[in-house]
């Protein structure tokens, strides 16, 4: 099987899974993974593709600097178009983009301070390792909004977009899924914990960022998570395959 098959083959179980975790929305939200070394060349659903309906086959093949495909009926959608073709072109590094408008994730995000702040495990594994734009400019469609949110990244693997949902870069299809996994968790908590109205006890830098470090050893859990996932989804519907 050839480098692209598999990816197309993860790209389409992720898209499946994400909708099994109830994380999509409508025909809306993308993902997507460079195919290219420069990072020019990726995978992404097409225009108005529910999650659901997404296999390998079905996944348009793109390149970031042909934009004669936005006068075409194959077009994609023009925010995807905007933020990927964006963040692949200027970060060849950033192998799949995971940009979804999660409930939690979502919710976090219009508060005044969309900040996760280290509370456990979970919401310390971002601790200085998620950028934050608070400069919600509408709908992405423009290539400058697209270049905004580009460079908001700041070198980290996660966004938290103000008013807008979350964006996670991995190398892998794996990794980049299971931040998004960690990352709506950590949100649910933040969500709940405001919830009570009590002090939250924060954790102290130091201990948080030891805890975000900690995580650096388990880094194949997300490997072992995403195919033990996929397995699964084999049994109950295999289509994303074809």
């Amino acid at each position: 099987m050839s480098q692209e098959q598999q990816l197309r083959i993860d790209l389409a179980a992720a898209f499946r899974l994400i909708h099994e975790l109830d994380m999509h929305e409508s025909v809306a939200n993308h993902l997507s993974a460079a195919v290219s070394a420069d990072g020019k060349s990726f995978l992404m659903n097409r225009r108005w593709m529910h999650f659901a309906n997404v296999t390998a086959s079905n996944l348009q093949l793109l390149n970031s600097e042909d934009e004669s495909i936005m006068q075409t009926d194959e077009a994609p959608d023009a925010s995807a178009w905007a933020i990927h073709g964006n963040v692949h072109k200027a970060f060849p590094q950033a192998r799949v983009i995971l940009h979804v408008h999660s409930t939690y994730a979502t919710a976090l995000s219009t508060l005044k301070d969309p900040r996760i702040l280290p509370l456990d495990n979970n919401t310390a594994r971002f601790f200085n390792r998620i950028a934050y734009d608070t400069n919600f400019g509408g709908i992405a469609t423009s290539d400058e909004e697209g270049k905004r949110i580009m460079d908001t990244f700041e070198g980290k693997k996660a966004l938290m977009m103000g008013n807008h949902g979350v964006s996670v870069v991995g190398e892998t299809v794996a990794e980049a899924f299971e931040s998004l996994y960690y990352l709506e968790k950590a949100c649910k908590t933040m969500v709940l914990a405001y919830s009570t109205g009590q002090p939250l006890n924060v954790l102290p830098d130091d201990l948080a960022e030891e805890t975000a470090a900690s995580w650096d050893e388990f880094k194949g859990a997300g490997d072992a998570h995403f195919e033990q996932l996929k397995a699964m989804l084999e049994k109950k519907d295999p289509s994303f395959r074809d």
